[in-house]
């Protein structure tokens, strides 16, 4: 194990790894209630997503930790998931096959990225205020959704206001943010499963956390042949391209899921790794002019990029490295030994179904909103004192709740850049990828009005 994980030459031992990786579970378990709680409002199986959310999160963070030796655990990414069910299924009118079929060919199209230059001049063309602002709107946009999936936000008449608080629903909910809120600002480990699963024994007197359409490990099994391979089936990836006029929608789509996943991961990386150490200066150096994989930075790219074509197999939506790895990382995580815990424990958590599936959207609900208030750090690294960077970087974060479309805030993000850069008479100094996602986005646009 010394030998295979490098444990001394990173500075760490077996009892810090252990305990590294059991806290970066219980930071993120709450994936394990909160993804299938989203996906199947999409008329996916409940434990068929429950199923394949662990499966997913097992197989990915295994090749982050035996293939990169890198203290990263990867799931279904939030944000993501909402992209899936509310852009993707709800607004743009595609089926969940269809909707698995393009997070397959965006994991398709990672890992070609990631064993090629293209992934240096992609990862270039995005403005880092752009990119800041994309992680941040995801934020707002999810923690948006978490106040909607209770239903504590109304819109009576068309005016958003809040609900009147005679729900049982509404009270859960409320007692369980605030709980969220106290256990994070305390540091207490494992803070966002805690809320969960305490906020849903509190509702149980309450009767709002009931038992009766609960899913066991058995019926979870027995209903995931319903979303494997699935994309592989006519109504899969096939019918994804018999329809032309909708084709600039599926491009257009599998960007936007490209953009989100491939940006989650560099930041994630970047801004812990290189702090602690795990990724060295050559390794961020490598990544920037080499191809194949010569660097840890490599490996665990293409560890990401892999995990989010499996999922899509057994089907889930983008899996992803997520950045709740930073609590195990600070707890001494060096290696990727610490990931391998991670991955035991959700094998682990399988075995849960009775219990998970009882968690109602009232205890799931704040940890939405609270996983949306961390992401909106990334608005920070903003220039807002510079307007020129600042109307891109608004439009980018605000549309995608606005609009409740991430793709429809990265359109009006590169679209506004264009024109800042254009009126500025630095019209060269913007990316041909900006350029033609802008295109892109404009003649979804006209294609709408026109459909």
């Amino acid at each position: 194990m010394e030998k295979f994980f490098k444990l001394r030459e990173s500075g760490t031992n077996v009892s810090t790894e252990i305990m590294a990786g059991l806290t970066t579970f219980f930071t993120m378990a709450y994936i394990i209630a909160v993804n299938p709680s989203i996906l199947s409002q999409t008329g996916m199986e409940w434990g068929a997503v429950f199923l394949a959310t662990i499966i997913a999160s097992i197989i990915g963070t295994l090749i982050m930790g035996l293939v990169a030796n890198v203290p990263y655990a990867q799931a279904p990414g939030m944000g993501l998931n909402a992209f899936f069910t509310y852009t993707v299924c709800f607004a743009l009118g595609f089926t969940w096959q269809q909707a698995l079929s393009m997070v397959f060919i965006c994991g398709l199209i990672n890992i070609l990225i990631t064993v090629t230059k293209l992934r240096k001049y992609i990862i270039k063309a995005i403005p880092k205020s752009l990119q800041n602002a994309i992680g941040g709107g995801i934020g707002v946009f999810v923690a948006y959704i978490g106040l909607l999936n209770v239903g504590i936000i109304t819109f009576e008449s068309g005016v958003p206001a809040i609900a009147t608080l005679n729900q049982p629903a509404f009270w859960l909910f409320l007692i369980g943010l605030v709980l969220t809120i106290v256990l994070l600002v305390c540091n207490v480990k494992g803070a966002i499963l805690i809320g969960i699963v305490v906020t849903a024994i509190i509702g149980i007197p309450m009767g709002v956390t009931v038992t009766a359409d609960t899913v066991s490990f058995t019926e979870a099994c027995a209903a995931l042949p319903t979303t494997f391979c699935a994309i592989f089936t006519a109504e899969g990836l096939p019918s994804l391209f018999t329809d032309l006029a909708k084709l600039p929608l599926v491009l257009i789509t599998i960007f936007a899921f490209s953009i989100s996943d491939t940006f989650d991961t560099i930041g994630t990386f970047i801004g812990t790794g290189r702090r602690a150490g795990i990724f060295s200066a050559e390794d961020e150096l490598a990544m920037d002019i080499s191809s194949g994989f010569k660097s840890k930075m490599d490996k665990a790219l293409f560890a990401d990029a892999t995990a989010t074509s499996i999922g899509a197999i057994f089907g889930t939506s983008n899996t992803t490295t997520f950045v709740e790895s930073a609590s195990g990382i600070g707890a001494g995580g060096r290696t990727g030994l610490t990931s391998v815990v991670v991955a035991i424990c959700f094998a682990i958590s399988a075995f849960l179904a009775t219990f998970v599936s009882a968690v109602p959207m009232a205890a799931t609900a704040p940890a939405l909103v609270v996983v949306g208030v961390m992401m909106t750090s990334a608005f920070k690294e903003i220039d807002w004192e510079n307007f020129a960077e600042a109307v891109p970087a608004f439009f980018a974060g605000l549309f995608m709740a606005l609009c409740y479309s991430i793709s429809y805030g990265i359109a009006f993000g590169f679209i506004s850049y264009c024109i800042v850069k254009i009126c500025k008479k630095e019209a060269g100094k913007i990316h041909p990828i900006i350029w033609v996602a802008s295109i892109l986005f404009i003649l979804n646009f006209v294609l709408l009005a026109v459909i």
